[in-house]
């Protein structure tokens, strides 16, 4: 029982607490070492256009960088209405940032506190969902497209991701534990201009399929984690699709990988027996930088005088067989 609530406790506060740190970030600075910056959900996007870095991840903030090595920021880039099912100040986290197209595209989740949708096993759940901001600069501001929603009122998720097959958009997320006590990943397909989605979200995997993850049930008998978090779509040199997402091994946060046995994101889904990266870090993603070089990025997680502290590192991967490798942490 002290794991399963150790798990609970760390999934409920660790955006919360980090959302409030980025709120207290709000005056830019210059040359902030990438080692310096407390960041959840990194995200990384090498623009060739502008020949920059951005920078986003949980609190809806924007760090920028030519090199990565150092970074300006934080700014806040994201213009949301108050009159829509968010709210006046929606907590954002996990922010992806894509280009589509020829315009900037913003993943995230999105939270209005103030309004709640269900309770299970006494946790009361938030309006919690995904959507889609729209920019023509990589830098924002990004702002609503046309349809209101994405995603069931009823339902919370979180962490989106994207994905193109066969010409398609598609947005990947999780259907969050709380309500569902068993976390999946799913997909929606997305109109040609990611102003809205087409039909409803189907389940690819679930937490309970993984073969790593760990908790203790009511009982004290080993079980897999409920959590699903931080889904990321990649494809290796040989065509093997796979997504790279993040559970825990008891308290520790821990990242693992699955792939489509067709190629394609419906499955069926393996899930690797091992996780890929070290103990403490997850919620990664893949790019490639500026210069052509593989790289992971990814946020370390531990508890410092009992606050969670998270911050981004690099990794290299080699993406060059049927499986995605990951190297050594990479210093740029």
């Amino acid at each position: 029982m002290k794991n399963i609530k150790l798990t609970l406790l760390a999934c409920l506060l660790l955006p919360i607490i980090t959302f409030a740190q980025g709120m207290r970030q709000m005056e830019p600075k210059k040359n902030i070492p990438l080692d310096s910056i407390r960041l959840s959900d990194p995200f990384i996007m090498a623009d060739s256009k502008t020949n920059m870095y951005y920078m986003t991840g949980t609190g809806g903030l924007l760090w920028k960088s030519k090199d990565m090595k150092l970074w300006d920021g934080p700014y806040r880039v994201t213009q949301t209405d108050p009159n829509s099912w968010m709210g006046p100040r929606p907590m954002i986290w996990a922010a992806e940032l894509h280009e589509y197209k020829g315009k900037y595209y913003y993943f995230a989740t999105f939270t209005n506190r103030d309004v709640k949708i269900d309770t299970v096993k006494g946790n009361v759940i938030e309006r919690r969902a995904c959507h889609i901001l729209v920019s023509d600069k990589p830098d924002g501001p990004y702002v609503p497209m046309q349809d209101p929603t994405y995603l069931p009122a009823n339902k919370p998720t979180l962490d989106a991701t994207f994905w193109i097959e066969n010409g398609k958009p598609y947005m990947l997320y999780c259907y969050e534990w709380l309500q569902n006590w068993n976390g999946t990943v799913e997909k929606i397909a997305l109109k040609p201009d990611l102003g809205g989605s087409i039909g409803e979200g189907k389940v690819l995997f679930r937490a309970s399929d993984s073969p790593w993850s760990r908790e203790k049930d009511e009982n004290g008998k080993d079980r897999p984690n409920k959590v699903t978090d931080g889904p990321y779509v990649f494809q290796t040199k040989t065509g093997k699709l796979g997504i790279i997402w993040t559970s825990w091994v008891y308290n520790v946060y821990t990242q693992g990988v699955a792939y489509s046995a067709s190629g394609k994101l419906d499955g069926p889904w393996v899930q690797e027996k091992n996780p890929i990266t070290p103990p403490d870090f997850g919620h990664g993603m893949l790019f490639t930088d500026l210069n052509g070089k593989q790289l992971m990025c990814i946020h370390s997680h531990k508890s410092v005088n009992g606050k969670y502290i998270r911050i981004p590192h690099l990794f290299e991967v080699d993406l060059s067989g049927d499986k995605l490798v990951v190297g050594k942490e990479y210093k740029p």
